[in-house]
């Protein structure tokens, strides 16, 4: 009876683990898209916000190719420890340097009052990763608790952190846009760094979830 127990845990985890490589399959190709077309976009319009959530989404593409090697060796437990803790550290370095880029960019985009122009498909983006972001969390959350994988709650934190920058990066744009604001974009990416610098910190001290998350 035991065994048989056993046997369905292991096919149960089984699942769970081959459904977390298709959220990560998923991240991947979505951030890459959303970065790519984010940073161009931003590039075009002269917006710091836009580019530094495009350089954001491409962060996350590491962060998921990580959890998918992490996936991969689900059934060796010590690899698979090591893998959690350097993935974690990389991408803390990554959120760090993400921040530095932001601040400075934004600070002199405000010193030397550099205007952006308003871009329509950085609004249509930061609309669209306001839906489907939401839907990631919750679904990486679900099987981060039934496999007890403290990375893959990490990575959802970063994934909810996209949801917030969305946000942030949808208010700046829109007031550039609307009401000619042009300050809006570079304070957009301002309030940005203190939740990129967090994310940063909590990967370089190797947290991987809030006690409250943990499974």
């Amino acid at each position: 009876m035991s065994e048989q127990i056993i046997s369905l845990a292991r096919i149960e985890r089984s699942k769970l683990v081959t459904k977390g490589r298709r959220l990560e399959y998923f991240t991947i190709a979505y951030n890459s898209l959303e970065g790519l077309i984010a940073v161009v976009a931003g590039l075009m319009a002269g917006s710091i916000a836009l580019v530094g959530f495009g350089f954001d989404s491409l962060i996350e593409v590491t962060s998921g190719a990580a959890l998918l090697w992490r996936l991969h060796l689900d059934a060796d437990e010590s690899r698979r420890e090591r893998v959690e803790a350097v993935t974690i550290r990389i991408v803390g370095v990554l959120f760090l340097l993400l921040a530095a880029y932001v601040s400075y960019d934004s600070i002199k985009s405000l010193i030397w009052r550099e205007q952006p122009r308003a871009s329509i498909p950085g609004i249509v983006l930061a609309i669209a990763s306001l839906i489907v972001m939401p839907l990631l969390v919750r679904s990486k959350r679900k099987v981060a608790r039934g496999i007890k994988s403290g990375a893959l709650m990490a990575d959802s934190k970063q994934t909810e952190l996209c949801t917030y920058l969305s946000a942030i990066l949808l208010a700046g744009l829109l007031l550039n846009a609307l009401v000619g604001w042009w300050w809006a974009d570079p304070v957009a990416a301002l309030i940005m760094v203190p939740i990129i610098v967090k994310e940063g910190i909590e990967g370089l001290r190797g947290e991987t979830c809030c006690d409250d998350e943990c499974p």
